[in-house]
């Protein structure tokens, strides 16, 4: 996997910023383009595991459909964990797991959660669609 799987937005962002002062935590970009930055570290250090929280909550369609494609792509051979509430953000994920109140409630692949038409997780992606 190489750089070549990030996108445009991530390098624009880089791009944009090379002579820029950063403030102490990050404060003077938004939350989205922290999340690029965290997600380009976290590349570059070839982490094993990526835990992602809610990771498209604070960007815009057109790059969280960008973000989802780079995970696959440069995160296929490592753990990816989201935490996720749009759940159409998961539904290409290996295995989902439908917690409520730290209790496991359903677990199982995307496709078999979707056939149990009176699941949880089922009744999560009608509702989301």
């Amino acid at each position: 996997m190489n750089v070549q799987h990030f996108s445009g937005a991530t390098f624009s962002l880089i791009n944009s910023i090379t002579d820029a002062v950063v403030t102490e935590g990050g404060e003077n970009f938004s939350v989205g383009q922290r999340q690029l930055f965290c997600l380009a570290r976290a590349f570059v250090r070839k982490s094993s595991i990526l835990i992602m929280d809610e990771a498209t909550a604070s960007i815009d369609m057109a790059t969280e459909n960008i973000l989802q494609k780079v995970v696959m792509t440069a995160f296929a051979d490592r753990t990816v964990v989201t935490i996720a509430h749009r759940v159409h953000t998961i539904l290409t994920a290996d295995l989902v797991i439908v917690m409520k109140r730290g209790n496991i409630l359903e677990y199982d692949t995307p496709e078999n959660l979707l056939s149990q038409e009176d699941g949880i997780f089922a009744s999560f992606v009608r509702a989301d669609m």
